[in-house]
């Protein structure tokens, strides 16, 4: 794997801030849902966002070689 760049390790962090913001937006949403089906529908989406976080998280963990 070649390094990457400080320039990229940026736009890596600036979506795992994305990920996270889109992620509590949903939940809070949820929160206030009446109807279950949208509600469950909102914490679903969460999660799946959440879960990229975990994977953006990793990658750029893994990620050790910076040019």
């Amino acid at each position: 794997m070649t390094g990457l760049t400080m320039k990229e390790l940026a736009y890596v962090e600036d979506e795992i801030r994305a990920e996270v913001i889109t992620a509590k937006t949903l939940n809070w949403c949820a929160t206030q849902c009446n109807d279950q089906d949208l509600k469950k529908t909102l914490e679903e989406m969460a999660e799946k966002h959440q879960l990229k976080i975990v994977d953006l998280s990793q990658y750029f963990n893994r990620t050790n070689n910076v040019q």
